[in-house]
């Protein structure tokens, strides 16, 4: 069994990466909160603009003024699909950085619960050394008594 003093060692290196990832894994989070909020800032600009397009139809349109219009909310809808799609990269590197932090954990528990390990045993070992101790005082003093 490893010494207790390179169990801390570990044991701090592990809670120490862990830190990193779940910060990492926050920071992670965030991109994606932030990525699904400009998606629907996107989305709302988009409806914004056809029900102007709406609006104007109704008025009376040119058809260069139309085909304006028209061009614009193809030029959003690809923003979208690109908003989209930075939405699934950055939901797939939160997941990744989720199980670091989860592997992380694993191994820093994995750490401690060998350190505790550790001095459940050396308890127990002093237990028993304090034991025969006593029973060899215990079988000296009865043998002095005789």
């Amino acid at each position: 069994m490893a010494n207790q003093s390179a169990l801390d060692t570990l044991i701090d290196l592990a809670q120490r990466e862990s830190d990193d990832r779940a910060k990492r894994l926050g920071a992670a989070l965030k991109a994606v909160e932030d990525a699904e909020q400009k998606l629907q800032m996107l989305l709302g600009y988009r409806d914004d603009y056809a029900g102007k397009l709406d609006a104007a139809q109704q008025n009376g349109i040119t058809p260069f003024a139309y085909h304006n219009f028209v061009a614009f909310l193809g030029k959003l809808e690809n923003a979208l699909n690109g908003q989209r799609d930075v939405i699934k990269h950055a939901e797939y590197k939160a997941e990744m950085e989720r199980k670091a932090w989860q592997e992380s954990e694993r191994k820093r528990l994995s750490y401690r619960t060998l350190s505790e390990r550790a001095a459940a045993q050396a308890l127990a070992l002093e237990s028993k050394r304090d034991q025969k101790m006593m029973d060899d005082h215990a079988a000296r003093t009865a043998r002095r008594q005789r």
